[in-house]
């Protein structure tokens, strides 16, 4: 186990080493170290950051959908299906459009407050349609309701956008792509609270969770409080993918995809140790992915979330055709 888990530290710290060097202009390996040079900029205050960015927003998404895939028992489920996401997005566009200007206790940027209270919106609904019925929802059930959350979130979110003047319609639409447009050390450092907050629950969570996905009745047994359990780690989720998406826009099917992949290569079924090797993984995916956004179409520049909904929508597909087997 611990040589799988240095491996995959190995190849994510490789990507965060190599992927600043991508991209629509050259940069010179021995230019970098020079200050003052254009690959020295561009490299130290573009690049760096960015990828960082990426490696972090990655790590964070790919962590949350390990904990929302234990939580609901379901390997389909994640914060862009149940819809916590699109939450977040609304919440963030409706903050773009009001024109808000402010931050919480000066530290705290306005958006990452809308985004989170999106994604806290978004989890109360599917928690208060889940209660509705005696028993609560089964976990199909639950993807579902997710899933109708996710386009109703995403119509209010086109209605916002269509009301909205020219620039801020075009603002909104090019941010809703999602993408780690990063200038300076600025936005790895709001993004790495968060990191650091769900990781940290993720794997101080881990034997809990392990426990969970047996059976509710299994866990609580076993002295397992499964409700404070689930509001603490929905709390955690909430915070972190508000928080990311206020600063990159809703990038899907991370959380989706990196799991899955994790326990297909290892077979690993504790979560502690998955938590882990979520990190690298949702990290180096994230960090391919947008070096690929930078140089597929160079000189221009796709969004990532472009391509990781790319590379997400077939991966779904497939999954639901081996899940339906």
């Amino acid at each position: 186990m611990r040589g799988r888990l240095f491996a995959a530290a190995l190849l994510s710290l490789a990507a965060l080493c190599a992927a600043p060097f991508f991209g629509a202009a050259a940069v010179d390996f021995h230019d970098v170290f020079e200050a003052g040079t254009p690959s020295c900029r561009i490299f130290w205050e573009m690049r760096v950051p960015r990828v960082l960015l990426a490696w972090l927003t990655g790590a964070t998404l790919s962590v949350c959908g390990l904990i929302f895939q234990a939580l609901f028992r379901n390997s389909l489920a994640s914060p862009d299906m149940l819809g916590v996401s699109s939450g977040a997005a609304l919440g963030a566009v409706l903050y773009i459009r009001l024109g808000f200007a402010s931050a919480f206790l000066g530290v705290i940027g306005g958006g990452a407050c809308a985004a989170f209270l999106g994604a806290c919106a978004a989890v109360a609904v599917l928690c208060a349609a889940g209660s509705l019925k005696r028993g609560g929802f089964s976990a199909s059930s639950l993807l579902l309701a997710g899933v109708a959350l996710n386009f109703l979130c995403g119509s209010l979110n086109m209605i916002v956008q269509y009301t909205g003047g020219y620039t801020d319609s075009f603002r909104m639409m090019r941010w809703s792509m999602g993408g780690l447009d990063a200038i300076g050390p600025g936005a790895p450092l709001a993004s790495l609270p968060a990191f650091i907050f769900v990781a940290l629950a993720g794997w101080a969570a881990g034997p809990q969770l392990d426990l969970l996905v047996c059976g509710e009745e299994l866990a609580a047994s076993r002295g397992v409080s499964v409700r404070a359990l689930r509001r603490f780690l929905f709390f955690a989720v909430s915070l972190a993918v508000g928080v990311n998406v206020a600063l990159c826009g809703p990038i899907g099917f991370v959380g989706l995809m990196c799991p899955h992949i994790c326990r297909r290569l290892t077979g690993w079924a504790g979560h502690r140790s998955l938590s882990v090797l979520c990190v690298f993984a949702g990290g180096l995916f994230l960090v391919l992915c947008d070096a690929a956004a930078r140089t597929l179409w160079a000189p221009a520049e796709l969004p990532a979330g472009i391509i990781t909904s790319s590379a997400g929508a077939l991966f779904f597909i497939r999954l639901v055709i081996k899940e339906a087997d």
